[in-house]
């Protein structure tokens, strides 16, 4: 059987096994939802990516154009109702799983993962993201479409209209963010283009938390962070300053400029349900924060310059 013919009549039969359901039960029931929570049950190669990008399609359609992401080294297909099998050697390889994963009802023992489960990343945010939108109504949903500023229009800007930065962290304006029904700035992270042209900060806030938005700045709550870390909902401050260089002076004076800016940050990231950390590069400046406020959550990153 040719792999679309198999889809049309997986479609046919999803159709067929499943009762017209109530009005209430078409509002309530997410096909898209139940996609996500149907495939976190499985090992992928991808972290989840093709299956958050068409966990809108059908299941069939889904299992089609995901199934080369599957991680086949921990997964075994068992074609437990016989309904699967296939006379072609060359289909059997790939028919037999297609078919038993796609389904519209898996069998008990058909599906086999090997070794721990951990749900993908990807998959777990876009569940996490859509728990969060109907945990906090009024919070989220308003920020999709907006569109980030790209980096050619940063460059468009006249350089002598901006102040010069006076040290490697100093952030530019924060450009328009999307507001909630109550007009205040959303909680749902918005990704901009990372604040000024000091790479080794950027790459430190990259690389180390790691950031889900590599390249990228994420705006909360209308406040700019440096990153926000992978499959967590933890907001980054960097600092890569030469802070074991400075003279006392001048390390009093950039403790007391950072903390304005953390206090800022640790009220956007509570307020919108994050844990806000703070990345230095030195044990010195650690201590340094910790001894103006002990309650900061800070870290050691080792990151050059």
């Amino acid at each position: 059987m040719h792999l679309r013919a198999c889809i049309a009549l997986l479609l046919f039969l999803s159709a067929c096994a499943t009762s017209a359901p109530s009005p209430r039960a078409r509002v309530t029931r997410n096909p898209r939802i139940a996609n996500l929570q149907r495939a976190a049950t499985l090992p992928w190669t991808d972290r989840g990516r093709c299956v958050v990008r068409e966990a809108s399609q059908p299941w069939p359609v889904l299992v089609e154009r995901c199934y080369p992401a599957l991680d086949h080294d921990r997964i075994e297909f068992h074609d437990t109702t016989g309904r699967c099998t296939v006379a072609s050697a060359d289909a059997a390889a790939v028919g037999l799983g297609f078919c038993v994963l796609a389904a519209p009802e898996i069998a008990v023992g058909a599906v086999i993962v090997l070794g721990v489960m951990v749900v993908a990343v990807a998959i777990q945010e876009a569940l996490d993201a859509y728990e969060f939108r109907h945990a906090y109504p009024e919070e989220a949903g308003t920020s999709r479409g907006t569109k980030v500023a790209s980096r050619e229009a940063e460059a468009q800007r006249n350089p002598k209209l901006e102040p010069e930065p006076a040290g490697q962290d100093w952030q530019p304006p924060v450009p328009p963010v999307p507001v909630d029904r109550t007009g205040r700035a959303s909680c749902e992270p918005v990704p901009v283009p990372h604040a000024g042209e000091d790479d080794p900060h950027n790459e430190c806030a990259d690389r180390f938390p790691p950031n889900r938005y590599p390249g990228m700045d994420v705006l909360v709550d209308g406040v700019r962070f440096d990153a926000l870390q992978v499959g967590v909902r933890v907001l980054w401050e960097i600092k890569t300053h030469k802070f074991d260089t400075y003279p006392d002076f001048i390390r009093r004076r950039e403790i007391e400029s950072e903390l304005e800016q953390i206090e800022k940050e640790r009220r956007a990231a509570e307020i919108c349900g994050y844990d806000f950390i703070i990345g230095v590069s030195t044990q010195a400046h650690k201590e340094a924060l910790l001894q103006a406020d002990q309650s900061l959550n800070v870290v050691v990153t080792e990151c050059k310059r």
